[in-house]
């Protein structure tokens, strides 16, 4: 519940702040996508108070960082491993100065008086590198699309895992579940339609603006130059043919 929360929270946040539209096309193609993700995974649902309150830090956090970290590297033009390289040792400070106190709090047990044995070690360390993959690949996305996008295909590594979970596991799947997952690839099939075609269209529409710009450029740097060499524009003879062409001359 708390994943399928995040695009919600993402496009209210990126509508309210920053201005951004979303056509209902795309708003439709969402609500498909996240009703059959909701309809293959949810199953019990039980809430508490603390589950429901770290549910909506945890839904609000990561809506503002993947917005941020988009826009970001789009303002400053950093890329994915530019933007990590300056966050992540700050957000190792932060969760090693905070995670040891909040998983005390939690589970009742210190982790520092864990028995840290060989074993243990390694599967640490490879869980850091995994890790350090994971935000490679979450800031490259990111930042090449958007953090709609990047949840869109987070629900479609969900319904991967689920078949890949029933297909080489054996994991108990049911016809709801099938369901579901067909009717969340059909909402993503939507989003990627809609996406390209709103893409194309701006892309059409931009391109118009910019030969007009390139056009009247020459225009404004001629008359530019013009007052700066002290020109009066009504008893000068317009200029018919470049200041560099050997053919031009001024009497």
């Amino acid at each position: 519940m708390t994943k399928l929360a995040i695009i919600p929270c993402t496009v209210i946040l990126e509508t309210l702040f920053f201005r951004k539209k979303f056509s209902r096309s795309i708003q439709m193609s969402l609500s498909v996508l996240l009703l059959g993700v909701g309809v293959a995974t949810v199953t019990d649902l039980q809430l508490n108070a603390v589950g429901s309150i770290l549910s909506l830090l945890a839904i609000i956090t990561t809506c503002i960082a993947q917005i941020m970290t988009n826009t970001i590297q789009k303002k400053f033009k950093v890329s994915s491993t530019q933007l990590l390289y300056q966050s992540c040792p700050y957000q190792s400070l932060t969760l090693f100065l905070i995670g040891p106190f909040l998983d005390g709090f939690l589970t009742n047990q210190n982790v520092f008086a864990f028995n840290y044995t060989s074993q243990v070690v390694f599967f640490i360390v490879l869980s850091c590198l995994i890790s350090v993959s994971v935000n490679f690949s979450t800031f490259l996305v990111i930042g090449k699309t958007s953090p709609v996008t990047y949840q869109v295909l987070g629900h479609l590594k969900t319904c991967l895992v689920l078949a890949f979970g029933y297909v080489l596991l054996h994991d108990p799947f049911s016809w709801r579940n099938i369901l579901g997952i067909l009717i969340a690839v059909v909402g993503m099939v939507l989003y990627s339609y809609f996406c390209t075609v709103e893409t194309q269209q701006k892309n059409v529409e931009v391109s118009p603006q910019q030969v007009k710009e390139s056009e009247a450029g020459p225009l404004i740097a001629d008359s530019m130059s013009k007052v700066e060499n002290g020109g009066g524009g009504v008893d000068d003879e317009p200029l018919k043919v470049p200041m560099w062409s050997s053919k031009y001359s001024r009497e």
